[in-house]
């Protein structure tokens, strides 16, 4: 009995480290990425995944509306912000 727990010692460990290696650390990026776009507020200057620069007009439930140039207003899904940033990286 006490051979087959042995032999199942790396498989364990291996386990546990790709926990911490891979699968934390994803879910942290996941749950901060999910807190910014809950938290997204209007005159927010925003990109999106796509990499579209704009700043937040409005926010209904699902659906972000940027404006992205003079006269130009685009919706988004809440979900395809990809961060918000800061005035000194937008005006670059």
């Amino acid at each position: 009995m006490s051979e087959q727990l042995v032999s199942f010692i790396p498989l364990i460990l291996m386990f546990v480290a790709m926990w911490f290696i891979l699968i934390r650390p994803a879910k942290k990026r996941q749950q901060q990425t999910m807190q910014m776009q809950n938290n997204l507020q209007r005159g927010d200057k925003v990109v999106t995944v796509g990499g579209m620069h704009g700043t937040i007009e409005a926010i209904e439930d699902t659906v972000v509306h940027l404006t992205v140039a003079d006269g130009v207003r685009v919706k988004f899904e809440r979900q395809a912000i990809g961060r918000v940033i800061t005035d000194d990286v937008f005006t670059k």
